[in-house]
């Protein structure tokens, strides 16, 4: 707490004198309490903020404001409280709403199935990204509306995998011919215990069983479910009223994370994801207020990370080594052996949309298996991931959970060999699982970064990671 403690400096004593300003050194900031401050410092630069990052090496925030502010005049007592609260300033061509514009643009010009940008306030511009199915005309229609930004303001690259929504058919919670995983246990507007997943999985199928052919455990809130458009996101009430809701993230082999709160998305900021495909997965957020072109449509105000995913990761839970909920798994690019972008639904957004809330008694369910966890939505097979936040009956631990070396993350429970978050059967995962919210190869996916050995130490990730 001393570091969100510098954050207090913000507004008093703004009249700290041009020397003063000069021996404030950056301070050291966890990343979850970087993220709260540079969302203050945002509101307070009003429209010198250029975009923030963390340094995760330096464990500093990094604030960028527009170059000519005269960062070190006495009259600019903006920049001398953003020193005090502790970020690093950094002076930039591009400001925050120019880089905006540059992607409104975009989405006007170019808007062309394969091809996402999201800002990257590393290097203050746009990055735009293009998949293995952007040639001829729509290539050269992306880099003339790149090259109209003007020098400076984005650059352009090319991806070998496809972009795709990560439905897949395969084990984990069931939707007819759907697969996916789910994020976060909840509670709904009601008080009610719900879970949130992908959009694309929500208007797939109305109904979600934690095994294939199984009864209903939940039902889609079909009112708020979004896809595509602005987010991809949807709310799914658990159909028993009863069900048990703890707020915890299945790691596998018995792990958990709490999830205490729902946290901002920072560049630089190391994230985890679990998801019923791969299982445990890590890396960075390398881009914020992305949009991706699929083929089903265009959505935007989503994160682009270099953590890897795969079909059936889809709705998948981002969060943080402190137990902060950051994200939902949309789609994207490569797989896990690879690597590609990947893609999320920021999960502020999604509870502010849907109305829900994070904290206790809002994450799936349980009563009878270890570390309290029951009979709600999750659970893998022998070997395989789940992503689920509750339970399963044999072996399952804490939040999630399965047979044998199963690993689950998201929201609910399962039987044995049941896994719970997911979309589409095995014949579905050629071209996307359910014509609503399509999917990709099943070999194929989305996703970048590093593999499953990197563990969450404070939270009892395991070194090896979870079996795939």
């Amino acid at each position: 707490m001393a570091a969100l403690g510098a954050a207090a400096l913000i507004l008093p004593n703004a009249m700290a004198s041009q020397t003063e300003s000069n021996k404030t050194a950056p301070k050291t900031l966890a990343a979850s309490d970087a993220s709260d401050l540079a969302s203050q410092l945002q509101e307070l630069l009003g429209d010198a903020f250029a975009g923030a990052y963390y340094d995760s090496g330096e464990q500093q925030l990094i604030i960028n404001v527009i170059d000519g502010l005269q960062i070190d005049g006495d009259d600019n007592n903006v920049i001398i409280q953003a020193k005090q609260a502790g970020a690093e300033v950094r002076e930039v061509d591009n400001s925050w709403s120019e880089l905006q514009k540059g992607a409104a643009t975009l989405k006007k010009e170019a808007t062309v199935p394969g091809t996402a940008w999201a800002i990257d306030p590393r290097t203050n511009k746009i990055q735009v990204t293009a998949d293995s199915t952007v040639t001829g005309e729509n290539w050269d229609t992306i880099e003339s509306t790149v090259k109209s930004l003007g020098s400076g303001m984005a650059t352009i690259k090319k991806s070998a995998g496809t972009f795709k929504t990560f439905l897949e058919g395969g084990d984990a919670i069931f939707g007819g011919g759907a697969r996916c995983s789910a994020g976060f246990n909840v509670l709904n507007a009601e008080g009610a215990p719900a879970f949130l997943t992908a959009g694309h999985c929500g208007v797939a199928e109305a109904e979600w069983s934690e095994e294939e052919g199984g009864a209903p455990i939940g039902t889609v809130d079909a009112a708020t479910a979004t896809f595509p458009g602005a987010g991809d996101f949807a709310l799914v009430n658990y159909n028993d009223p009863a069900t048990q809701a703890a707020s915890t993230v299945d790691l596998g082999n018995g792990q958990t994370v709490d999830i205490n709160a729902a946290g901002e998305a920072t560049v630089g900021l190391q994230v985890f994801r679990m998801g019923s495909t791969t299982g445990l997965a890590d890396g960075q957020v390398t881009g914020l207020d992305a949009t991706v072109n699929y083929p089903e449509g265009t959505v935007t105000g989503l994160i682009q990370t270099n953590v890897c995913a795969e079909p059936g990761d889809s709705g998948g839970s981002l969060f943080t080594e402190d137990g902060q909920a950051i994200g939902l798994t949309s789609g994207g690019s490569g797989d896990c052996t690879v690597g590609g972008e990947t893609f999320f639904q920021p999960v502020t957004t999604a509870l502010a949309a849907v109305g829900a809330t994070l904290g206790e008694g809002g994450a799936g369910a349980g009563e009878q298996a270890a570390g309290g966890a029951g009979d709600a939505a999750g659970a893998g097979e022998e070997a395989d991931g789940g992503a689920a936040a509750g339970a399963g009956e044999e072996g399952a631990a804490a939040a999630g959970a399965g047979e044998e070396g199963a690993a689950a993350a998201g929201a609910g429970a399962g039987e044995e060999g049941a896994a719970a978050a997911g979309a589409g059967e095995e014949e579905a995962a050629a071209g996307g699982a359910g014509d609503a919210a399509g999917a990709g190869d099943a070999g194929a996916a989305a996703g970048a970064g590093q593999e499953h050995e990197q563990g969450v130490d404070d939270q009892g990730v395991d070194e090896q990671g979870v079996e795939r």
